[in-house]
């Protein structure tokens, strides 16, 4: 599987073991069993007093390598048989051969330490790290727990609150003995390892501390704590309790019973749904910035040093705040970088200053004829090779920029509300839309931290494209007898951030109206008709920003549900002829997902079959990041490819003969069924090379009333 380590032996009797598997040192059985070796040689050599274990290039470990443990993950059984002993790798190796060997050893870390190299470096005797370097369990985004004694040693070394914060919220601190500078750090560790050796520093088995760890009637306390918080948070997810549970099993029965444990539930968690719906998001995000006949033409990024954005509303402004923000780390700002940061801003009032700029992203209403004369103005103005961005949702970026002779360099940068917070960014290139375009607009996107997803031109591109049906779905259940609330509050406890009718309160009914118009011109035969918001808009209820829509709410943005939205519901049903059918007041959570998520998964696979997308895992990317799709069930593909294909077309084909084409399924949907075929074919493999480029999927919906272009200030 690749990795090794190697051991030289100092004038000052320090044996150095290096883990050598680039680029980022990454664990293997491989590395391990040489690890191992390598202690074993140091231990019988005289001429070794101590040890210091580290990484090559400037990287101790970066986790454990998708080719050491995919193999796990499919059962397959490994060569060596001490491999297959249960906990051989927090026992046998770093237990009963590191921590407990007669020598002392030193972790010097440098880069990162995170997952199995964090583990590795807490079964030394101590650990001294640079400024610079990284160090973190961050495992339980994946769906799995830390498997080789970080459940066991982490409490031990920081305390039991701390230990649960860093592998619950992926925090750290505490973790190291002494921080150096790089030139100094073998140097420094060295000397520490010959302290301990000669007494001068306590020599203790971190496993078998007891000085950080509570008295058992208060660590029962914060762990029922941290259990009560992680059911509040990851409602969905049973991984975060077994990590609590394995952890308590060490602090009850002692830390070789929680090492076991550790392993068992490591074992069960690996094979997980969860784990392997996260792990696809984390390689299907990597994979997003791949896009076949652009980035393999060794083409380079232009320099983008001055955009300029049309519209100061929610949107434009959001946008500048997003690359207002390049650069600035969380938290406060001192009053220079606000300044210098807020002098990166220049409000104009028309196309003069737009001659010498690198990018124009139009950002204004959702209106064609606007849009179209904006962008006949802006090949005016601006220079030859000027990108001309477009962040619409919907419209047809042919249909923006047919009054242009520009199509080379007309793209979409569309994203999403809030600008500033949502991950994703949206291309969508046309079929003249210029590689060099789209390798540019990457770039940007990388710079101001955004994921991106290359996309087809079509109205409502990928993301909204697959969405449309989400509101629709939820509108006709509620018009055939489902209650709104009930509605919502199923798709919430699915995984969604919210519910469709909390959603389209929060975009606002304009946007929902405007955006719908083009669906119903482009797709009629599939489009659900209703009055439903039309009605609503009529007594001026528009959502948030008038504090009614299909919620109430208050000064703080509060919403609480409303009676009066019945009114509404019985007139919109009289205006289509609808009855209200009894079995819709009765719908399971189950029933309702089905309803909502089916029309969505269907819409998918048509995009994905006309080559909006190049990749389904491109789809559940802008799935989970546009639109908040829980990550843990993989994206709307791999989600409905665990659901199965035959399952979703036989729901879809029957409710299509009750209530119309809105759920006629797809070709491409009723050939996989036929062929009892999965949607995609998903790899199987799960695990991951580089675990330092790690991020959390943190999708949050940030409410802003109000947002023109002199706000941005008061947001930084």
């Amino acid at each position: 599987m690749g990795g090794t380590t190697t051991i030289s032996v100092g004038s000052d009797r320090v044996a150095i073991i290096t883990i050598i598997n680039p680029p980022v040192n990454s664990l293997s059985f491989d590395v391990l069993n040489s690890l191992k070796e390598s202690f074993d040689q140091a231990l019988q050599r005289d001429d070794v007093k101590a040890i210091v274990v580290t990484g090559a290039k400037g990287k101790f470990s970066g986790g454990f390598d998708i080719n050491a443990l995919g193999g796990l993950q499919e059962g397959k059984a490994f060569t060596s048989g001490l491999a297959s002993k249960p906990g051989y790798a927090s026992i046998h190796i770093l237990s009963d051969t590191m921590e407990t060997a007669r020598k002392p050893s030193v972790a010097a870390i440098d880069g990162v330490a995170l997952g199995g190299g964090l583990e590795v470096a807490m079964a030394c005797n101590a650990r001294i790290a640079t400024s610079s370097a990284r160090l973190g369990l961050p495992e339980l985004q994946l769906g799995i727990i830390p498997g080789v004694g970080g459940t066991q040693r982490l409490p031990r070394l920081v305390g039991l609150a701390k230990a649960l914060e860093m592998m619950l919220e992926a925090h750290n601190s505490g973790l190291v003995d002494a921080i150096v500078s790089g030139d100094e750090l073998l140097e420094n560790a060295r000397q520490m390892a010959l302290d301990i050796s000669a007494r001068r520093r306590p020599w203790v088995s971190r496993l078998y501390r007891t000085d950080k760890i509570e008295s058992l009637g208060k660590a029962r306390e914060i762990l029922n704590f941290a259990r009560a918080q992680a059911c509040r948070q990851a409602p969905n997810l049973q991984h975060p309790q077994v990590c609590i549970d394995v952890i308590e099993e060490g602090i009850v029965s002692g830390p070789r019973a929680g090492l076991l444990k550790e392993y068992e539930a490591f074992q069960v968690l690996l094979k997980s749904d969860t784990c392997k719906s996260l792990v696809h998001v984390f390689f299907a995000q990597r994979g997003t910035t791949k896009v076949p006949g652009v980035t393999d033409l060794g083409l380079k990024p232009r320099q983008i040093k001055k955009i300029a954005i049309l519209g100061g509303g929610l949107m434009g402004s959001g946008i500048a705040t997003s690359f207002l923000l390049n650069g600035v780390k969380k938290g406060n700002m001192t009053q220079e970088k606000l300044e210098e940061t807020i002098s990166r801003l220049k409000g104009v009032l028309d196309y003069e200053s737009f001659k010498n700029v690198d990018m124009v992203i139009e950002a204004v209403i959702e209106n064609v004829s606007l849009k179209q004369q904006i962008f006949s103005d802006l090949e005016k103005y601006c220079s030859s090779d000027c990108i001309l961005a477009s962040n619409t949702s919907t419209i047809d970026l042919n249909l923006i920029g047919e009054k242009t002779k520009s199509h080379d360099r007309i793209i979409g940068a569309h994203f999403f509300s809030p600008a500033h917070v949502m991950p994703l960014l949206e291309i969508v290139r046309t079929s003249k839309t210029s590689p060099q375009t789209v390798v540019d607009l990457l770039d940007v996107g990388r710079k101001i931290r955004k994921t991106p997803v290359v996309v087809g031109n079509c109205t409502g591109f990928a993301v909204n494209r697959m969405f449309f049906p989400y509101t629709q779905a939820a509108i006709l259940l509620v018009e055939r007898g489902a209650d709104v609330y009930k509605v919502d509050r199923a798709i919430t406890k699915f995984g969604m951030p919210m519910g469709p009718f909390r959603l389209c309160d929060l975009v606002g009914f304009g946007v929902a109206v405007a955006s719908g118009s083009q669906f119903v011109v482009n797709f009629p035969e599939r489009t659900y008709k209703s009055m439903l918001i039309p009605l609503m808009q009529e007594d001026k209820r528009a959502g948030e920003t008038t504090r009614r829509g299909f919620y109430l709410y208050n000064d703080k943005c509060k919403a609480s549900p409303d009676r009066e939205i019945k009114k509404y519901i019985e007139k919109a049903r009289e205006i289509s002829g609808i009855s209200v059918e009894p079995k819709f007041g009765k719908l399971s959570d189950k029933n309702i997902i089905e309803t909502v998520f089916f029309p969505v998964v269907n819409e998918a696979c048509r995009v994905y079959a006309e080559g909006i997308a190049i990749k389904a895992a491109d789809l559940d990317i802008a799935g989970v990041m546009g639109m908040g799709f829980p990550p843990y069930r993989g994206g709307i593909m791999f989600w409905g490819d665990s659901v199965g294909s035959k399952y979703i077309y036989d729901r879809l084909n029957e409710w299509s003969k009750m209530y119309g084409e809105f759920f006629k399924p797809c070709d491409y949907l009723a050939q996989k069924a036929a062929l009892g075929a999965p949607l995609v074919r998903f790899s199987s493999i799960i695990f991951f090379t580089y675990i330092e480029d790690l991020r959390i999927l943190n999708i949050r919906y940030n409410v802003l009333q109000s947002s023109p272009l002199d706000q941005i200030k008061s947001r930084l």
